[in-house]
């Protein structure tokens, strides 16, 4: 299996330089194909903008989604962008792994997704009329391949509880999860998270090591979270709301998972 794996944290001798160490070694040991986007050590730019693209602005004024799509039909993206678009296209697996940073995802990573997601790669794809919405959430350029979260964060398991403070983790992962990993097609494994992570010792690692590798190893047969297909016939189109007859009284995040 090739397998991609999209690492943002800016200290290598970091808890999760050191995940990712033994995630690359698990990976490589059990013969499969790795390739790794360290995105601090590739000083990779976050920001997406008109130098994304190797021609100016097609108006008077930069349009993200519109010179987005110009690039990307053209040719004339930036070789960074390309050269993730083809690590994607590659991948058969994606695992992408940060710590929690403010409820979300560092600024590198989030801007590694603006950037390579390109108008035309990952989004804007497929027949978009009153029956058919575009191919995503759970079709598109990436349907077929898989998909998984390795997230680190400071706070207990308790926080994020059903009734913690935080809110529940499976809530504050819900936009990585649906709207970057299964909008374009991914199926999306559950999570790896390690909590409390300012309390680590070597026994403790361990313990996280080979639950990890565990999940490293049932890569290909982890049963996906079960995330609503939108062409499907779940939802109402083109006002992409859930029939009257699916999930009955319940909203939110929730709704959306089968």
């Amino acid at each position: 299996m090739n397998v991609l794996l999209v690492y943002a944290h800016p200290e290598p001798q970091s808890l999760n330089g050191s995940l990712k160490d033994l995630s690359v070694q698990r990976l490589k040991a059990a013969g499969h194909q790795i390739q790794v986007s360290d995105l601090y050590a590739m000083q990779w730019k976050a920001t997406l903008d008109a130098n994304d693209s190797r021609v100016p602005p097609l108006g008077s004024r930069f349009d993200p989604s519109l010179d987005s799509q110009h690039a990307f039909a053209n040719g004339l993206q930036s070789q960074d962008i390309e050269l993730e678009q083809e690590k994607l296209r590659w991948a058969d697996t994606v695992i992408l792994q940060f710590p929690l940073w403010w409820f979300s995802m560092p600024a590198i990573l989030k801007g590694w997704v603006e950037r390579v997601y390109a108008y035309g790669f990952a989004y804007g794809v497929g027949e978009h009329s009153d029956s058919r919405w575009g191919d995503r959430y759970g079709e598109g350029t990436l349907a077929g391949k898989r998909a998984m979260l390795i997230v680190t964060t400071g706070g207990w398991e308790s926080h994020y509880a059903a009734r913690g403070i935080n809110g529940p983790i499976d809530d504050i992962l819900f936009p990585i999860q649906h709207g970057i990993l299964h909008y374009p097609g991914f199926e999306v494994l559950p999570p790896f998270v390690i909590y409390r992570t300012g309390r680590m010792d070597e026994t403790r690692f361990t313990e996280i090591g080979d639950a990890l590798g565990q999940r490293l190893d049932d890569l290909a047969h982890t049963a996906p979270i079960p995330f609503r297909r939108q062409n499907a016939g779940e939802y109402e189109i083109p006002a992409l709301t859930l029939k009257v007859d699916i999930a009955p009284g319940r909203g939110g995040f929730g709704a959306h998972i089968a």
